[in-house]
């Protein structure tokens, strides 16, 4: 019999560094898009023959190592670690939901300032980031994805009640709950001003530049950054940190034709080299930079260490990040010469996200989503 773990288990196992050698059984396209770091590829469909001489061939792995098999859904994973432990392997297990469990599993990351204490989470797969921030007994959701349960969590061991939503702007690449958020808890929603000229259909709370928002007695103002989108917004709470949603991240910068299309990437270029350079940068080099993504490559590697925080400061942005000591037409060039991939899906993303289109059901928001984020810029 082989085990079955579920994508939380699977993760704490990694993390525990316990011997692990995981075997995905998707077809070699999916396998290049976006994977578990390490991983090794055999491809496998449920009830195929399965031979044992061709996976010790393939895999070089044999009945001794400890082996995870995963899939897009956790089917033929599955119907594979039933055929190894038949064949003889003793340490065998299937991530149940396959890889698109694996998408929504999160590390909540809390983090202590003087006046207030945010959690911070990670989607692990994904590199998306959100915030729960707590002052008081009121606390604040910035950047919620539609996994929502995750965030009520998140403020309930904070001993807080959520009283406010806010976005930082409308995304490309997941599905934003923010609105049904501050809907089910019947609380503002709050999105920059211009999000209007992004033909955004709902109803929000528009701040407008330095425009503050009092929860439990801490102050978040909004601070106007377009750049990667028009209508960006990052939030500045007390004094002590400013969440960036994907103007800045804690190496690299927002992409800038998402929005604004390859064709026009250097409008969104000069408006984030102002966002930057006249806004985000002008504050103390002491204020926290907590970002709206990390980056996590297509063979699942990243540079960040899951459950530790993913932050910075202004100070160490502007002598460690070399592309914000560029003149502004070396950094409009830099951002605009190489454009990366487009996140998967992406205009029907930004379509549901606006309130112009929906979602069907959730297998189809899973479908939407699955795949690392790529919001950041291909600056060197």
């Amino acid at each position: 019999m082989h085990q079955s773990l579920t994508a939380e288990e699977f993760r704490d196992r990694l993390d525990s560094g316990e011997p692990t050698v995981v075997v995905d059984t998707r077809p070699p396209e999916s396998f290049e898009r976006w994977r578990i770091a390490d991983s090794i590829q055999y491809f496998y469909k449920p009830f195929h023959e399965f031979d044992r001489a061709d996976f010790e061939a393939e895999t070089g792995l044999g009945p001794e190592d400890p082996i995870v098999t995963m899939c897009a859904k956790g089917q033929a994973s599955d119907d594979l670690a039933a055929e190894l432990a038949e064949a003889g392997y003793e340490h065998v297990a299937v991530v149940e939901g396959g890889m698109r469990a694996w998408s929504a599993v999160y590390d909540h990351v809390r983090i202590e300032y003087d006046a207030f204490s945010v959690v911070q989470l990670q989607r692990r797969a994904k590199g998306c980031l959100g915030y729960v921030i707590e002052s008081d007994g009121e606390a604040a959701v910035v950047d919620a994805t539609r996994h929502t349960g995750e965030f009520e969590a998140a403020a309930e061991a904070l001993d807080s009640e959520i009283v406010a939503v806010f976005d930082t702007h409308v995304h490309a690449d997941h599905i934003s709950g923010g609105r049904d958020l501050a809907a089910d808890r019947n609380v503002p929603y709050y999105l920059g001003e211009t999000a209007t000229d992004r033909d955004v259909d709902y109803e929000y709370d528009p701040l407008g530049a330095n425009e503050v928002v009092s929860v439990g007695g801490l102050d978040i103002k909004a601070l106007e950054t377009p750049g990667h989108t028009s209508e960006m917004v990052s939030y500045l709470v007390g004094h002590e940190a400013v969440l960036t949603g994907d103007t800045v991240f804690v190496d690299s910068l927002g992409r800038t034709e998402l929005q604004f299309g390859d064709g026009d990437a250097t409008t969104g270029a000069e408006l984030l080299y102002d966002s930057l350079h006249r806004t985000l940068l002008a504050e103390p080099d002491s204020v926290t930079v907590l970002p709206g993504h990390f980056t996590v490559n297509n063979d699942g590697t990243t540079a960040i260490t899951p459950g530790e925080p993913v932050d910075t400061t202004v100070g160490l942005l502007r002598t460690g990040l070399e592309i914000l000591s560029a003149d502004r037409e070396t950094f409009v060039d830099a951002l605009t010469e190489r454009l990366p991939e487009k996140p998967p899906n992406y205009e029907r993303v930004i379509g549901i996200n606006r309130g112009q289109e929906s979602v069907e059901n959730e297998v189809e928001a899973i479908e939407l989503e699955l795949g690392p984020n790529r919001c950041a810029a291909e600056a060197d």
